[in-house]
């Protein structure tokens, strides 16, 4: 699609599966080297050997976001297998949904670690490889959910997801000197393993909201991602993308409903 991302390194956080695996199998497609990181090895081992066998240039390597040291040896590691690192995708999130009067700190604590320190971290640790990039990109996977929207059982994820681009922001500004851009994608319902286990009548409900009337695809996310790693896009930095089928613009159902 972009000329310029071909054998570009690109490390993608939490990319064993859902959002993280549709951004690196765009990517692969896209001729990037790709270096999938997740917690369990065997999980970003599977989709690093799924992306070669489609004919594409994959690693694997388990890491911790909220560990640092542990996101250094990954950076480490995408700068010795594919020669150097141009492109981080921040996307490692979880969401567990539950409501504030029944929320334990931990999962509080956890929720904000992984999500949001997590990014810090992420991108505290690639940033190195990145200035010796040259045109660096950072695309941070945020949500529609905190900076836009809200939904019960979420006040965790939401309050992470907007912090994220509150980090973007700022970030966008100190790296800017090195040639290095910060973005961010905002997807709305995506079609994932995690959004499955909340049930077929949550899909359905969420179908019927969007004007698009159905929920998007991993993939939708990994193509928004792709233009801001792209040469093309080295004049755009500290923005965001929504990719929600509309999802966010009818007043009310009956904005749907009539049109």
């Amino acid at each position: 699609m972009f000329s310029s991302l071909k054998d570009k390194s690109v490390l993608v956080t939490g990319g064993s599966k859902g959002i993280g695996k549709g951004i690196a199998r765009v990517f692969a497609k896209s001729g990037c080297k790709v270096l999938i990181t997740a917690r369990h090895e065997d999980g970003a081992r599977a989709c690093a050997d799924e992306l070669v066998k489609a004919g594409g240039k994959a690693a694997a390597f388990a890491a911790d976001v909220t560990d640092f040291r542990s996101m250094q040896k990954a950076a480490d590691y995408a700068v010795k297998v594919h020669g150097g690192l141009d492109v981080l995708c921040a996307n490692a999130g979880i969401f567990p949904q539950v409501k504030i009067e029944d929320m334990s700190d931990e999962t509080w604590d956890i929720t904000v670690d992984t999500n949001l320190k997590g990014t810090f971290l992420s991108v505290k640790a690639c940033l190195p490889a990145l200035k010796k990039s040259g045109e660096g990109r950072i695309i941070l996977t945020s949500s529609i959910t905190g900076p836009v929207t809200g939904f019960p059982g979420w006040t965790h994820y939401g309050a992470t997801k907007a912090g994220q681009l509150g980090f973007m922001r700022t970030a966008c500004i100190e790296l800017a000197k090195y040639g290095i851009t910060v973005n961010a994608v905002l997807p709305g319902n995506i079609k994932t393993e995690g959004l499955t286990d909340l049930g077929p009548d949550y899909e359905k409900s969420m179908a019927a909201s969007i004007p698009l009337k159905r929920l998007g695809v991993v993939e939708d996310i990994g193509y928004a991602a792709l233009y801001f790693a792209t040469r093309e896009a080295g004049y755009v930095t500290g923005q965001t993308i929504i990719v929600d089928g509309g999802q966010i613009l009818p007043e009310s159902m009956d904005a749907i409903n009539q049109a």
